[in-house]
């Protein structure tokens, strides 16, 4: 039997009703720990995200030399993009006509514009995320060979020095695929060695 005077609890509820107290104070204090740590936690995913926005800015070229310095300083391939005056068979480029900058897009020397821009800043913020986005302006070929076993042991080398890369196969010769491996942006740089060796398209 459970007594209560006010203030006071005595009887065999008294344990329970303490028991229930105190967790439910403790429980409360942690709930406002776990609360405050939540906060804690988004502010610094705000302050992260907001300093990797800084970062981006900070980054992006805003002229065509710039452009094209960040592409070579990032391993960006210029194969499809004519970014500071490089010809290419097809792809897209930067000119100026008159006070307007021209996007275009062009193939076996036709040149059809895409789109126009009042400044310089405006079209090479889009080129920027053009090419950003790209995943092919990021690939460079270092093995083309219609034999499959250079195809496969390329491929463990370049997984035994830890080096990410895809394979594809496109038709060739009398019926046979070409077997290409594409390492990604300045993986380049540590596979010369395999591409003087494995690329064997003329």
């Amino acid at each position: 039997m459970t007594f209560i005077v006010p203030g006071v609890l005595f009887g065999a509820g008294a344990s329970l009703y303490i028991f229930y107290e105190f967790h439910r104070v403790r429980l409360a204090k942690h709930d406002d720990r776990r609360e405050s740590l939540n906060d804690t936690r988004q502010q610094y995913l705000h302050q992260l995200i907001q300093a990797k926005r800084r970062e981006d800015n900070a980054a992006m070229p805003t002229t065509e030399v710039e452009l094209e310095a960040w592409m070579k300083k990032n391993c960006f391939n210029f194969n499809s993009y004519s970014i500071g005056g490089n010809t290419i068979a097809e792809g897209c480029g930067i000119e100026r006509s008159g006070e307007l900058f021209i996007w275009y897009y062009t193939e076996r020397g036709k040149k059809s514009p895409l789109k126009s821009f009042a400044s310089e800043k405006e079209i090479v913020g889009y080129a920027f995320e053009q090419i950003k986005a790209d995943k092919w302006a990021k690939t460079h070929c270092i093995g083309f060979t219609d034999d499959k076993k250079e195809k496969e042991e390329l491929a463990d080398v370049l997984r035994d020095r830890g080096v990410e890369f895809f394979q594809d196969q496109i038709p060739y010769s009398a019926g046979r695929p070409a077997y290409r491996t594409f390492v990604l942006a300045c993986a380049i740089l540590k596979v010369g060695d395999l591409k003087r060796k494995y690329y064997k398209h003329s």
